[in-house]
C-alpha cells in the first residue's frame, strides 16, 4: 500500500462556517499529494477530487501536519470510503506529544530544513476567491514538500528540533512512530 504525504486547502474558513464544530461545512479547493509508490507529486483541484480519491484508496499511511484535526475530517464527505480508517503520522500531534505544545509547520520547517511556508493558511481562501489557482496550487504543494522533508528527516534521525517559544533555544524532540506503523501494517495485513 502507498504512503501519501498530503495537504488540503479550503474555499472557506471556520469563521465562514460558524466555528470548528462545523468542519463538515468546509469545502476543498485544492489537494496536493506526494505518492511514495509513484515517486511523484500530484495536485488536484476541486473538480478533480474523484481522481484524488483513487490515490487515497490505495494508501496504507497518510502523512501530514494537522491532518487528523483538519484535512482528514474535511475530506470525509468527499470520499466513498472511510479515510479516517487509514493510519496516519500527523507531525503536529507527534511534536505535541513529545514537546508538550503544538508547533506550526513554518517554525518546524525553518528550524529543521531551512525553508518555510510561502503564505499563511488563511491566504488560501483569498487566493481561491481571487482566482489565483496556480498560486494556490504552489502554496499547497510547498506545504507538502516541507512536510515530506520533515517526515524523512525525522525517519532518518529519530527526532526534530523545536524552538522554545520564549527563549528561541532549540530542543530535540524524539519521534519514533515505527512501532505505530508496524501495528498499522499488521492490521492491514489482516484485512
Amino acid at each position: 500500500m502507498d504512503k501519501l504525504v498530503f495537504d488540503i486547502e479550503t474555499k472557506n474558513t471556520f469563521a465562514d462556517v460558524g466555528g470548528e464544530e462545523n468542519i463538515d461545512k468546509l469545502e476543498v479547493s485544492m489537494i496536493c499529494v506526494y505518492s511514495y509508490d509513484r515517486g511523484d507529486f500530484f495536485a488536484f483541484s476541486e473538480y478533480e477530487i474523484n481522481e484524488a480519491a483513487e490515490l487515497f484508496k490505495r494508501a496504507g499511511l497518510l502523512i501530514g501536519h494537522s491532518i487528523n484535526h483538519f484535512d482528514v475530517p474535511v475530506l470525509k464527505k468527499y470520499f466513498s470510503f472511510e479515510i479516517a480508517s487509514i493510519p496516519t503520522v500527523d507531525l503536529l500531534e507527534e511534536i505535541q506529544a513529545g514537546f508538550g505544545r503544538r508547533v506550526g509547520l513554518d517554525a518546524l520547517a525553518k528550524t529543521n530544513v531551512g525553508a518555510g511556508k510561502t503564505h499563511h493558511g488563511l491566504e488560501a481562501t483569498r487566493m481561491y476567491r481571487d482566482g489565483e489557482i496556480e498560486e494556490l496550487r504552489n502554496y499547497c504543494m510547498n506545504d507538502v514538500k516541507l512536510t515530506k522533508a520533515l517526515y524523512e528527516l525525522a525517519e532518518r534521525q529519530g527526532f526534530l528540533m523545536v524552538p522554545e517559544r520564549t527563549t528561541g533555544q532549540l530542543v530535540s524532540v524524539s519521534l519514533n512512530w515505527k512501532e505505530k506503523l508496524l501495528d498499522a501494517h499488521l492490521m492491514q495485513s489482516l484485512w
